[in-house]
């Protein structure tokens, strides 16, 4: 029975992750306070290292559904639109350079400071404010950028840049990146494309190190935990795929805007909820 309720757990975890990586509301908050409610029996280190390889799950998503315009070798590409796929794909790597060279530098700092429910709440409401007056300030219709293959070398490592605000948890990796594209001039569509993609090696990263780090201190799995891995990355991986599909139809005829009010209200029942309980 006790294997059964924490696979259950780890569903619930997969279901979270699947459906906040991709929506600009903060995985990682969500992941932090589902956690404070339905703890994992796993030991810290497993919990550290899970809550990022989980997110290898929602990675294969977006490679599913992208592979062809990711993917350089396909066949039924010319030759003018395989070059286009490898400037893409150097366009993401210099994107992600800002975010990777601060993660590592400040990994174990942030770990220890960040991951509280005060830096989540706070984070989610500040940028909550920051999706509506965005909305408000920039309409639709005024873009520049409205295809991937539009970016400039510059405009992608300034998004990058952006990218690095996502370190803060609570915040959220797609939507830094998402305001971001779209301060710089890019659509609605083109944002979250670009941050989808970005995802890819950000998130494959982060994961290694964590695995590395948690494979350094001799730590061992029990099969039991095995079992919890594999439940939450293949849970994961299927709800992302709906939510990729829910985001990218849903920015094509909508405004961040409700977003926005999500994280606010989040923000608040969170920091109520911490200092009542």
């Amino acid at each position: 029975m006790h294997t059964i309720i924490e696979l259950l757990k780890a569903l619930l975890f997969g279901v979270v992750e699947g459906i906040t990586e991709w929506l600009p509301i903060s995985s990682t908050g969500h992941l932090i306070l589902l956690n404070e409610l339905v703890s994992l029996s796993v030991s810290d280190a497993f919990w550290e290292m899970f809550e990022v390889v989980i997110q290898l799950g929602a990675i294969l998503a977006v490679i599913v559904l992208f592979f062809r315009k990711l993917n350089p070798f396909a066949r039924s590409k010319s030759a003018e639109e395989r070059k286009g796929t490898w400037i893409l794909w150097l366009k993401v790597i210099l994107a992600i350079i800002p975010s990777g060279l601060v993660g590592i530098l400040l990994d174990d700092w942030m770990d220890e400071h960040l991951y509280n429910y005060v830096v989540v709440a706070i984070a989610l409401i500040v940028y909550g404010v920051v999706f509506l007056f965005l909305e408000k300030w920039k309409p639709a219709g005024r873009e520049r950028v409205g295809d991937v293959g539009q970016i400039s070398y510059l405009t992608a490592f300034l998004i990058g840049c952006f990218q690095v605000l996502a370190l803060v948890p609570g915040t959220s990796r797609s939507g830094s990146t998402i305001l971001g594209a779209m301060l710089l001039g890019l659509s609605r569509t083109a944002a979250a494309e670009f941050s989808f993609f970005m995802a890819i090696p950000t998130m494959a990263g982060a994961s290694l190190v964590k695995v590395v780090k948690f494979a350094m201190e001799g730590v061992t799995i029990s099969g039991l935990e095995w079992g919890i891995l594999a439940v939450g990355c293949i849970s994961a991986f299927l709800v992302s795929v709906a939510a990729i599909r829910f985001l990218m139809d849903f920015v094509k005829k909508h405004s961040f805007a409700a977003f926005g009010v999500y994280r606010i209200a989040l923000g608040v029942l969170v920091l109520l909820w911490f200092l009542i309980r």
